[in-house]
């Protein structure tokens, strides 16, 4: 709070010092850390159990959708979740998207066929998308930037945290009580998360009058989806130029310049273009997104990697990403502590692209005779250079908008990240798949019996020949490792797009933002934004204005 600023309830309830308000804050932050937890999970705990769970229901070929079907659904809805919950609140939001997560993990836990498996996996991103993003903004409602540097480190650090426990147990689940436990588990987690949503989350109640952005939603995700599936099908299920894929890049580009379209006329768009318009959301965002490739791209097949290659069983392979964790969690937390005290940061996300690049390239070099422990310090690499900007970019953009619109800024951020992550998952899913499969069909025997590679398990392959085994293990390697390589212009890139994000003051109170941004005294008529803690603004009502039809922004918000 400013000297200058009148003291007030809710304020006074926010005040850094104030111990009955730190303990709710933390309460509140264990509610948030606990679904985040989730959303992270759900998303590392297939990785070792996948090559059992697909070879189990014959779908080796249908592999990559189990994890793009989350990806693809969670990447919709994260706008969606962003501006409604600045407009309606968050905690109902929150609550919602918690249960469909949970419906999702029931479904997945019950199936018998790659359909369902891949249509739970689509519901749970449904509810995901929200998870991830509102604990982002419910964070941002209750601690000013400065301070928050602290806590997103700290989120980084429990993605780390869930990046490894993720596929030990997904290990540990596919060879002891059965890999349908890794739906099972969310059930209790879920559950925990929201008990401590309903006790201690106390956000205002909103009766906001809106128009929906239903053009804006039904563009948006058909230009995602046909995206993913020129990127999943491209090589492997049609040849580049074949008509689908060709009318799939159409659909594509069509509804893209329908959604910028619908975003530019509707009064209230998921995406407002004036974003557009802040040089650090621009390059932010775009930094987020090279970083979304290169993590769930690059890294999503290396369990399964260092179990045909290694010769590992799930457990240990997942025991093996153990080093890349380390590096996160350790430069997560550290940048996140530095930030908050020296209020510099522009240099992270620099290191980042440049350690991340680093880590690519010594990944590249792998063969099926490379030390382990050579491999594992490469982990450490990568792990390091993810950590160093993954939290610090989202603090950027928060602290380049009003309280007002940080729900719909955050959301915008991890909407193209993860479309980073989606495109990045589903091409290197692809090159890999294609590679493999042209490598096995130049290197097996005439009239050899390789098996139907829909049905090959890590398990499967260790059990085949010595020669037919080498064979295999060695197209593995040569297919994965250069596709690394490929990655590593797209990180330079990012390394130029860093270089040039402003490195503005990060703001010590809540109020501050509020004198500096006029649009936010134009959006909520003088009221509160929606979602403060402790703020009693009654039922607020949202009327649209032509600032926010238009997107306007003022001179300090294009910074």
């Amino acid at each position: 709070m400013t000297p200058s600023t009148a003291p007030e309830p809710a304020r006074d309830e926010t005040a850094p010092g104030d111990p009955t308000n730190k303990r709710r804050i933390l309460l509140v932050f264990a509610g948030l850390l606990v679904a985040m937890l989730l959303s992270s999970l759900d998303q590392t705990i297939f990785s070792t159990a996948l090559p059992t769970i697909v070879g189990e229901l014959h779908g080796v070929n249908h592999m990559l959708w189990v994890t793009t079907a989350y990806l693809v659904a969670a990447t919709i809805m994260m706008p969606i979740y962003g501006k409604l919950g600045d407009l309606i609140g968050r905690k109902g939001l929150f609550i919602g998207a918690l249960a469909v997560f949970l419906i999702g993990s029931v479904i997945g836990g019950l199936a018998q066929d790659m359909t369902w498996l891949i249509i739970s996996r689509a519901v749970q991103g449904i509810g995901g998308g929200g998870l991830m993003i509102l604990s982002q903004a419910i964070i941002a409602d209750v601690v000013p930037v400065r301070e928050r540097s602290k806590y997103m480190g700290i989120m980084g650090a429990v993605f780390g945290v869930s990046s490894v426990a993720g596929p030990l147990l997904g290990g540990w689940f596919t060879e002891s009580i059965g890999w349908r436990w890794a739906f099972w588990i969310n059930i209790p987690l879920g559950l925990i998360a929201i008990a401590l949503a309903v006790a201690f989350l106390k956000l205002p109640k909103h009766d906001t009058r809106f128009r929906f952005d239903v053009w804006g939603t039904i563009t948006m995700a058909i230009a995602v989806t046909s995206i993913i599936l020129v990127a999943s099908w491209g090589g492997t299920e049609y040849e580049w130029n074949s008509p689908t894929i060709m009318w799939l890049i159409a659909i594509a580009i069509v509804a893209s310049a329908a959604f910028v379209f619908a975003e530019y006329k509707t009064v209230e768009p998921l995406i407002p273009l004036a974003f557009f318009k802040n040089r650090n959301f621009v390059l932010a965002t775009t930094a987020g997104l090279v970083i979304g490739v290169a993590m769930f791209g690059a890294i999503a097949y290396l369990p399964t990697y260092l179990q045909i290659v290694t010769g590992v069983n799930a457990t240990v392979s997942g025991l093996l990403m153990l080093p890349m964790i380390l590096g996160l969690m350790s430069t997560a937390i550290t940048t996140g502590q530095l930030a908050a005290k020296t209020g510099r940061y522009k240099w992270m996300p620099i290191a980042s692209m440049i350690v991340i690049g680093t880590g690519l390239w010594l990944l590249s070099t792998l063969t099926v005779t490379t030390p382990l422990w050579v491999l594992l310090c490469y982990l450490f690499v990568v792990g390091a250079g993810i950590g160093l900007s993954m939290q610090i970019l989202i603090l950027v953009v928060q602290n380049s908008f009003p309280d007002s619109q940080v729900g719909t800024a955050t959301a915008s951020n991890n909407f193209f990240r993860e479309i980073g992550a989606s495109l990045g998952g589903a091409v290197v899913g692809a090159l890999f798949t294609s590679r493999l499969t042209g490598l096995l069909a130049e290197r097996m025997p005439a009239g050899g019996e390789s098996g139907d590679i829909n049905s090959f398990t890590p398990a499967t392959i260790n059990s085949l020949p010595d020669a037919l085994h080498d064979i295999i293990v060695g197209a593995y390697n040569d297919a994965l490792t250069p596709v690394f390589a490929m990655l590593i212009p797209l990180v330079a890139a990012g390394l130029v797009l860093a270089i040039f994000i402003k490195e503005m003051p990060l703001r010590s109170s809540l109020d501050e933002h509020k004198e500096k941004h006029p649009v936010r005294e134009a959006v909520t008529g003088g009221l509160e934004a929606p979602g403060l803690v402790g703020v009693d603004t009654g039922t607020v009502r949202t009327q649209p204005t032509p600032p926010t039809r238009r997107g306007r922004v003022s001179n300090d918000d294009r910074s």
